[in-house]
């Protein structure tokens, strides 16, 4: 492990083997990083919630395993809603990305720079955020998703889309990065024929969650959409 020059580590903080520190970090009390991560210079890890209803309880932030996090991002630690928040394994977040309390990043996520989230955010795994996106407290972000540049998600966005525009809608699928992904072409044809009743056709959420079921009962990817649909609180964008 190797830490750069007036970094500050601060009691109860766990920092694992093969990782880098560099110049002038924050690593706050409850910040826990995992193997072979790189934390860039500036960086504040663990600081305390920007929130009006917190209390000083005990919780923490975790970064897991190969995260990169460069100059100037901050990560706060969780409140005793949830206690925690949580960069998945291998995600990359750019410089001056904000992670709010309680957030729950999954692995392999990139966020580009400048992007600003709210308390109690999910992102899914293998999501892609653009420079400048700024995400609403309590948004949910399927896997596989990909949101342009400088738009603002006030609303679900779900898996394996394209999410463009002002407000932020739907704008196809994620093609490119599921093949990348080794995604069949079969399995792409169905998340598209999937996204087409539920954005493009004249059915309700309901209808279209219906049709999708009775379409593709024995694809897993659809049956994620339907499922993430299903538990939207804030409403699909």
């Amino acid at each position: 492990m190797e830490i750069g020059a007036y970094t500050v580590v601060e009691a109860d903080v766990e920092v694992g083997e093969n990782s880098w520190i560099g110049n002038h970090v924050n690593l706050r009390s409850g910040a826990h990083i995992g193997k072979r991560c790189k934390i860039y210079h500036s960086a504040v890890i663990g600081e305390v919630p920007q929130d009006l209803k917190f209390e000083g309880e005990e919780s923490t932030a975790i970064l897991g395993d190969d995260v990169i996090i460069r100059e100037f991002v901050t990560v706060n630690r969780g409140t005793k809603a949830l206690g925690k928040t949580t960069v998945g394994n291998k995600s990359y977040l750019m410089a001056y990305v904000h992670v709010a309390h309680d957030c729950t990043i999954g692995n392999n996520v990139i966020m580009a720079n400048a992007i600003h989230m709210g308390g109690h955010v999910e992102i899914g795994d293998w999501a892609i955020l653009g420079g400048g996106v700024l995400v609403h407290q309590f948004t949910k972000i399927g896997a596989h998703a990909m949101i342009g540049g400088g738009y603002r998600a006030v609303q679900d966005v779900p898996p394996y889309i394209m999410a463009a525009g002002e407000p932020l809608k739907f704008s196809g699928i994620n093609a490119i990065g599921l093949r990348r992904r080794g995604f069949s072409g079969d399995t792409r044809k169905k998340i598209k024929e999937a996204y087409r009743l539920l954005f493009r056709s004249k059915m309700d959420k309901d209808e279209a969650v219906k049709a999708m079921a009775d379409s593709f009962s024995s694809s897993p990817e659809i049956q994620e959409i339907i499922s993430f649909v299903q538990k939207s609180e804030r409403g699909l964008i």
